[in-house]
């Protein structure tokens, strides 16, 4: 059996946290089970190849670019007519890139700025069945070929967990511990298969 209505599960958290990590195994997961499932992503580096600043340089338009080019990607996964999307970078995830960038930089935006980026992010919220937000753990090794600037790191960090209990919105917080994973995954599962019976 299939899900009647298309399932979006949407992971956000600062950089090397595992996010991509956790997508590729809930989506070999779900397929194993039969379910037709589509993974979005890469938002930072197609929006670098478009000439845009990404990480402690993100301005209102790159983060404005990157929330509507990752609602384009969740359309047209949707309409491709996958069961379960997994979206790589809920668009919460680029309000708190910019709100951290402009806190590394010293800079403060237009109060209408932000909302409007608030705003445009908050249209997905009601899409998402599941979302889950990485915690930093400092103590994991980073990826040695990305040269991440640690103190902007930790920002992007506060400003995700900051943003998600400022508006009171339904998250899981996934660690870097496995069984905090695997409950993820689980989870997951028992969200996609059971919508999968009906």
């Amino acid at each position: 059996m299939t899900p009647v209505q298309t399932i979006r599960i949407g992971v956000l958290g600062t950089h090397s946290t595992g996010k991509t990590t956790l997508l590729k195994r809930i989506e070999m997961e779900l397929r194993a089970e039969g379910v037709t499932v589509a993974r979005t992503g890469r938002l930072a580096k197609r929006a670098a190849a478009a000439g845009l600043p990404k990480m402690q340089h993100h301005t209102a338009q790159s983060t404005e670019w990157i929330i509507t080019q990752g609602i384009a990607d969740e359309i047209g996964a949707v309409a491709q007519g996958a069961e379960v999307v997994l979206v790589d970078r809920a668009a919460h995830d680029a309000v708190a890139y910019f709100h951290a960038a402009l806190e590394y930089r010293g800079e403060v935006p237009p109060r209408l700025e932000r909302e409007r980026l608030l705003t445009l992010a908050s249209t997905q919220l009601p899409k998402y069945n599941l979302l889950f937000a990485t915690v930093l753990d400092e103590s994991v090794p980073v990826d040695t070929g990305h040269d991440y600037d640690a103190r902007y790191r930790r920002l992007v960090d506060q400003h995700v967990h900051r943003l998600l209990a400022n508006d009171d919105i339904p998250h899981q917080r996934v660690t870097s511990d496995s069984d905090s994973q695997t409950h993820a995954i689980e989870q997951t599962l028992r969200l996609c298969l059971k919508e999968a019976a009906v």
